[in-house]
């Protein structure tokens, strides 16, 4: 079975095209670059094969839906429509609003094909999901032994052995040394070193040169007004009672009644802080729906338009957003206001003398650079000047000399220049400079007699750890064989529940490796390595949480264990009907 050209593959006959490729592939690399903040490493899509995870995810759509018909399954258009309109963000004053539709999808570089497309895909794997999940069942006595399990309790006996202690039974030979170096000496080789001139054009001394009048600072006031306006802000309160945004209707209605009955209260003139800490499904609920204070456009449009219609005191009606139904309590208005000249001269001041020091001290730098040109060089132009040319040490990026040489552009520029190179302008913290390397250390691996010292410290901590193995056997072996573990250091814990990361000092490794023995076995096969360090430790005991599974707990479990064996059904069941179907893939284009 072959497509043509103009399909990336066909599934039992049904082609797939390569438009409907090329808008899935270009919604998953917009949903990795915004997980990257835009910065895509290079070569990641090719290492993830994102070509041919797309073809596989639209292959299997397609088998969804080709499933679903031959099991009598469908949606209709009309249903999908329905759901679009009831969505608060294509709302406009609590109605669906078309151009709003498009205008929002277009900002997401949606179709309206695509979009609901998409969600014809969601609602068909609903009604997938739940009729391949009818046939999920969970026996009380699976539950029962998964309660068991999760619920198992240990106490254990346990003995570290630090390689930290072995570290001085190390022999250090000259021999064994040199080879072991010989073997890791790359480990030790050294940064790269340069020594530089340069000369620096420090604003904090250009401010001195600035004055700026009171007709300068009123100028900018004026013109900068708005900077120093802060907009009206409201502060509210509210209750919200959530609702999923694919919440069928009789869900929806049953949410809408229920936020009624609170408003009604409301409206009665109860405490709205008590009836939010009591009815509130949002995280301001404990705090009686506080929301302080927040300026216009802080909130999702339906909210943000209610506040800002209420007057203090006032309680609105029913707000629908794409959270659920809210209930909102105006309780005060802090007025817009801007800032006089007065109450900000000082700082507007210093910050137009600091800008005209920088622009001094950049023109004073681009004079000096020129010259440097004219000279041939830095020394010779210092020289010309009667300016004195700064030279530093040798330093490296992690030895820095301090001031100006440990800025950050300073020191960028200055390691990506070469010897004999100088700089263009580089603006630092407190103004420019211009560098000129002098002189280069390229890295090198160091003879053994330099870091002798290094060296040895580093020996003794690696044959250390061997040494704190070979003492951690010996003692696991002694306590298999007496059927207790000795020693003084033996650490006794209380019961330790299945799951806990960390008990009294004990590694989350070792709990984790305890839980996955046998009933029977009372010791680990062999020390467990964590760190530089090796653990022992007996199962002193076993038992069930004393305290049980509440009804809650159990339930949740349920639902749990229950979704489980519904995605593991529903995925064989999309397996056999790939294992079953004829599949053709356009392989020219995913190469």
């Amino acid at each position: 079975m072959r497509g043509n050209r103009n399909s990336i593959a066909v599934v039992n006959g049904q082609e797939i095209s390569i438009q409907a490729y090329q808008r899935a592939y270009d919604q998953a690399v917009e949903k990795y670059r915004r997980q990257f903040n835009g910065q895509v490493p290079p070569g990641f899509f090719d290492k993830i094969n994102l070509k041919g995870r797309v073809v596989g995810q639209l292959v299997q759509e397609e088998l969804l839906r080709q499933g679903a018909a031959a099991m009598g399954l469908k949606v209709s258009k009309e249903t999908i429509q329905h759901q679009i309109e009831k969505m608060a963000a294509f709302q406009k004053d609590g109605h669906f609003d078309l151009d709003r539709y498009k205008k929002i999808l277009a900002r997401n570089r949606l179709t309206p094909t695509s979009f609901e497309g998409s969600l014809l895909n969601d609602a068909l794997t609903k009604r997938v999901v739940q009729a391949v999940g009818s046939f999920a069942v969970l026996p009380e006595s699976e539950l029962n032994t998964w309660i068991a399990f999760a619920d198992e309790e240990i106490k254990l006996a346990v003995k570290e052995v630090k390689s930290a202690d072995f570290e001085d039974k190390v022999e250090v030979k000259d021999a064994e040394l040199a080879a072991w170096y010989e073997q890791h000496k790359q480990t030790y080789t050294t940064e790269p070193k340069i020594r530089v001139q340069y000369l620096l054009f420090d604003a904090d001394k250009a401010i001195k040169q600035v004055q700026v009048s009171d007709d300068e600072l009123k100028a900018r006031y004026e013109k900068e007004k708005d900077a120093y306006r802060t907009p009206e802000q409201r502060h509210a309160r509210h209750i919200l009672i959530k609702v999923d945004q694919q919440a069928d209707e009789q869900t929806v209605a049953a949410k809408k009644k229920e936020a009624r009955k609170i408003l009604a209260l409301a409206k009665a003139g109860k405490d709205f802080s008590a009836l939010a800490k009591k009815y509130s499904e949002g995280p301001t609920g404990k705090n009686g729906g506080d929301l302080g204070f927040f300026p216009r456009g802080r909130m999702v449009k339906p909210f943000d338009d209610a506040v800002f219609s209420l007057h203090p005191g006032e309680i609105s009606g029913l707000v629908r957003s794409p959270f659920g139904f809210h209930i909102i309590k105006l309780e005060e208005i802090r007025p817009a206001m801007t800032r006089s000249f007065a109450d900000v001269k000082d700082e507007l001041a210093e910050k137009v003398e600091e800008e005209e020091a920088k622009a001094l001290a950049f023109k004073e730098a681009s004079s000096a650079y020129e010259g440097i040109m004219r000279a041939g060089s830095l020394e010779k132009y210092g020289k010309q000047k009667g300016v004195q040319v700064v030279q530093t040490n040798f330093f490296s990026r992690s030895n820095l000399s301090g001031g100006i040489v440990s800025d950050p552009a300073f020191v960028k520029e200055a390691f990506s220049l070469g010897k004999g190179e100088l700089s263009s302008l580089v603006e630092v913290k407190n103004g420019y400079a211009i560098l000129f390397v002098e002189d280069v250390k390229p890295p090198v691996v160091p003879p053994l007699a330099d870091v002798r010292k290094r060296v040895i410290s580093d020996y003794r901590k690696e044959k250390a750890v061997v040494f704190a193995q070979k003492t951690a056997d010996k003692l696991l072996a002694q306590a298999k064989k007496e059927g207790k573990l000795i020693g003084k250091d033996v650490h006794q814990t209380g019961f330790i529940k299945r799951g806990t990361l960390q008990a009294e000092n004990v590694p989350g490794e070792i709990i984790k490796d305890a839980f996955s023995l046998s009933p029977k076995v009372m010791f680990p096969e062999h020390p467990l390595k964590v760190g530089d360090n090796y653990y022992m430790y007996q199962i002193m005991e076993r038992r069930q949480d004393s305290k049980g599974v509440d009804a809650k707990t159990k339930e949740q479990l349920r639902k749990q264990l229950l979704a489980d064996q519904r995605t593991r059904l529903l995925m064989d069941w999309l397996a056999d009907l790939q294992k079953k179907a004829e599949i053709w893939t356009n392989d020219a284009i995913l190469k």
